[in-house]
């Protein structure tokens, strides 16, 4: 793959521990014909190793790809977040971001239709900010209890081991609060053209807190600089059985060839207070804050222009959290949110290990210093023979409270709320219907169709009901798709 002039001057094989291997093509034997000598210990270390070879894919966002680059600040927004990475005009920060497809494993096609994962690690002053979300504004869910039977929903039977129609729609269908997402998903949007025509959102809300402890509710907006465009499903299915890799590849060769893809950063902010009094719970994953509320405010410009050098060293070990937030920018009440803090960073440690952060492509570009010790493949020196806990009275190191958030305001008694279907969840796939011009619609009808007959009667009949409800056109539509 590469070039004559990339070359390097040839060095010696060594086994891993440094030993130069003087012969990497035949096994060591008695005789010519053998058998195998257990003291070939080269040979049963690149056996061993191959062995040991994949780890464990992640159980959503398993295909994916990616890239370095860096995000460039240009509007002032230092009123609302102290922030380092937003700090001036001009500002510039190193990043890694990987977008993937959610529910199909490592081996799948690029171009199936899918929310696509989109994952951004800012390397800031102050540690790493990783902005972890899809290419959509809400999710299908919006309490982390039904998360697990969700996904479920989306792989492969018990019985059969086959993707399942009928067991998303029946899931969707007993779950109304899934309808702005099943709408999106069976839209043009639905099968993006690539990684680099699609726009990435926060979608979850965030805290920003600015120099005089105020604190701020925002959503994050990545949109693309390429121009939206999308896959018609028979353009898809095509590519899917000629280059399942068509995404990655075209991510690889844009930035190879020089032709940067950015993406333009927005935030909507909302006053704290604001979200007691505001028509729907703002914290609610299923649901969009409007632009007529909340408007877009620019804050800077993100560019890919880096390929990396290995990709399992440099996107498949990337590990991404919405726990790794730096001073100026924290939570939120979000209750899918909430669990996600944990749910990441534990898929990580039994994904790549307990010591996942000191991998390379995880490391801050800052200092570290923390009393977590030991673990399997810790290779960073393991703070040699500093002290070891805290409080000590030698020197290690101690809690800052200029870091200190103000108190995040919460009420209510603890108990297991239900999740009341409200009018939202209906009016905004509904609204969204409306913006759709005709044709849009019809191919949304006709994606939904595709898929939705292939579920038992009842199913489909529970599916209308909500279709009708966020437009009485929108589910007459599917209704007569489907013979009813």
């Amino acid at each position: 793959m590469k070039s004559e002039n990339k070359r390097k001057k040839e060095k010696t094989l060594t086994t891993h521990a440094g030993r130069p291997i003087a012969d990497n093509q035949n096994s060591l034997t008695a005789g010519p014909r053998g058998p195998l000598l257990a003291q070939d210990f080269q040979l049963f270390e690149k056996l061993a190793h191959f062995n040991r070879e994949r780890i464990p894919e992640r159980i959503v966002h398993a295909k994916g790809a990616g890239g370095f680059g860096t995000f460039t600040v240009t509007n002032d927004i230092t009123k609302y977040t102290k922030a380092k990475v937003f700090s001036e005009i001009g500002k510039k920060t190193s990043i890694v971001a990987r977008f993937s497809t959610v529910a199909g494993e490592k081996g799948s096609a690029d171009t199936v239709r899918d929310v696509r994962g989109f994952a951004v690690k800012f390397y800031t002053e102050d540690g790493n900010w990783d902005m972890v979300g899809n290419n959509t504004p809400v999710f299908f869910v919006r309490d982390p209890f039904k998360f697990m039977d969700f996904i479920h929903s989306q792989k492969r039977e018990p019985d059969t081991n086959l993707r399942s129609d009928t067991m998303q729609w029946d899931f969707w269908s007993l779950s109304p609060e899934t309808l702005h997402q099943v709408t999106i998903l069976f839209s043009d949007r639905g099968i993006p053209y690539g990684f680099t025509h699609m726009n990435g959102y926060s979608s979850h809300t965030y805290s920003f807190i600015n120099d005089k402890d105020e604190r701020f509710w925002v959503k994050f907006h990545f949109k693309t600089m390429q121009g939206i465009k999308n896959f018609k499903q028979a353009e898809a299915d095509e590519i899917a059985g000629t280059n399942p890799d068509w995404a990655t590849q075209d991510l690889f060769n844009r930035i190879e060839e020089a032709e940067f893809p950015k993406w333009k950063v927005h935030v909507q902010i909302m006053p704290e207070m604001e979200a007691e009094e505001y028509e729907w719970n703002p914290f609610d994953l299923t649901k969009v804050w409007p632009h007529k509320d909340y408007p877009l405010i620019e804050v800077g410009i993100m560019e890919l222009n880096k390929n990396p050098s290995n990709y399992f060293a440099d996107i498949e070990q990337a590990a991404f959290a919405p726990a790794n937030v730096v001073p100026g920018i924290s939570f939120s009440p979000d209750k899918m949110l909430q669990a996600r803090i944990f749910a990441y960073t534990d898929a990580h440690r039994y994904r790549l290990g307990v010591n996942y952060e000191i991998l390379p492509v995880n490391r801050p570009k800052v200092e570290v210093h923390s009393y977590n010790r030991d673990g399997f493949m810790r290779h960073d020196g393991n703070y040699g023979n500093t002290v070891n806990y805290e409080p000590n009275s030698f020197g290690g190191p101690k809690e800052n409270p200029e870091f200190k958030e103000p108190p995040l305001k919460i009420s209510g008694d603890a108990d297991r709320y239900g999740q009341p279907i409200v009018d939202a969840d209906f009016i905004q796939p509904g609204n969204l219907y409306r913006l759709m011009p005709s044709e849009e619609q019809k191919r949304l009808i006709e994606n939904i169709v595709r898929s939705l007959k292939k579920a038992p009667i009842e199913i489909q009949k529970r599916m209308i009901t909500l279709f009708s409800k966020a437009d009485i056109n929108y589910g007459q539509g599917v209704a007569k798709g489907l013979g009813l």
